[in-house]
């Protein structure tokens, strides 16, 4: 006798995030959809892609947080690379073909530091083709597959800091903290140029986004077993939505106010809304929950940006 299937679980409200430690050789995506099987999740997105090679934190947003994915991408990271000197790749990065080779210069560890302080501070980038921005409506990654040059339009980023870790021979390894926007296979080969050679990013592996830690990443095994050891054990790991939120200013209204909040109407906090000040704030209700987003407009007034329904 044929045993019978075993009932589908219904998916889940859950709602939090989760900062995945991705590892090399799946895309960002396939990472988010293994995890959300795991939580048996309604609602999942992810924030800041990762190039499939690349590793390091990719948050994970699930319910009623996937409205905060879009401040997340706002958000600065920083990243450990390592480089390749002397070989160029059509990708920027190991996955691609060599396409040039060039003797790389005996500099001393004073000489790259030199060359990283010309790149620090607000400079302009050229987004490489083996990317996903579009151009006349088509992913510039599916135009170099086809061997095809576009004109890209550069781009003004900020570097914050870079740090040199290690230079040997053709490796060199050096932490970045960059604004939102960097391509760091880009910054490498910038790098190279300045140094006379060329370069790709060997691997990249990043630490932090936002105010999020290295420590505060859960690789896919642990996770994995975690969910094994019960259906809700997993959902202990999530991080409540308005952590990620946590640098801008709160904002606490009363009850009648919150009931306007979350009929999204503005309600007026007076001048001494979170500081006297505008833009956007997380909101709560009292002492209570976390209503959502809102944001001041300098003349009293809150408007409902994101809202978080009851029990989220």
């Amino acid at each position: 006798m044929t045993a019978a299937p075993e009932p589908r679980r219904h998916a889940a409200a859950v709602s939090g995030l989760l900062l995945l430690n991705k590892p090399a050789g799946i895309t960002s995506n396939q990472a988010l959809q293994r995890v959300k099987r795991l939580l048996n999740a309604r609602k999942a997105g992810h924030t800041g892609s990762l190039d499939p090679a690349a590793t390091g934190m990719l948050p994970l947003c699930f319910g009623e947080a996937t409205k905060i994915c879009a401040y997340l991408l706002e958000a600065d990271k920083s990243y450990r690379v390592a480089a390749r000197l002397g070989e160029a790749t059509d990708t920027g990065d190991a996955d691609g073909t060599i396409v040039e080779t060039r003797a790389v210069p005996d500099l001393a560890a004073q000489d790259w530091e030199r060359i990283f302080l010309r790149f620090t501070g607000e400079i302009e980038q050229v987004p490489p083709m083996y990317s996903a921005l579009k151009k006349d409506g088509k992913r510039l990654y599916e135009l170099a597959r086809q061997g095809q040059v576009v004109d890209r339009e550069p781009r003004r980023i900020r570097i914050y800091e870079m740090q040199l870790l290690e230079v040997q021979g053709t490796r060199l390894v050096f932490r970045v903290r960059c604004s939102k926007g960097t391509y760091v296979r880009t910054l490498v080969e910038d790098l190279a140029k300045a140094a006379g050679t060329v370069a790709h990013t060997a691997a990249l592996h990043r630490e932090t986004v936002g105010d999020f830690l290295t420590q505060d990443m859960l690789d896919l095994p642990a996770a994995e077993r975690i969910a094994a050891s019960g259906p809700d054990a997993l959902l202990e790991h999530l991080i409540p939505a308005d952590r990620a939120l946590r640098q801008w200013p709160e904002q606490r209204i009363g009850a009648d106010a919150a009931r306007r909040f979350n009929d999204g109407q503005a309600v007026i906090v007076g001048a001494a809304g979170a500081g006297g000040g505008s833009g956007h704030v997380r909101v709560y209700e009292g002492t209570n929950g976390f209503l959502g987003v809102g944001e001041l407009t300098g003349d009293g007034m809150l408007t409902p940006r994101r809202i978080f329904r009851a029990g989220n």
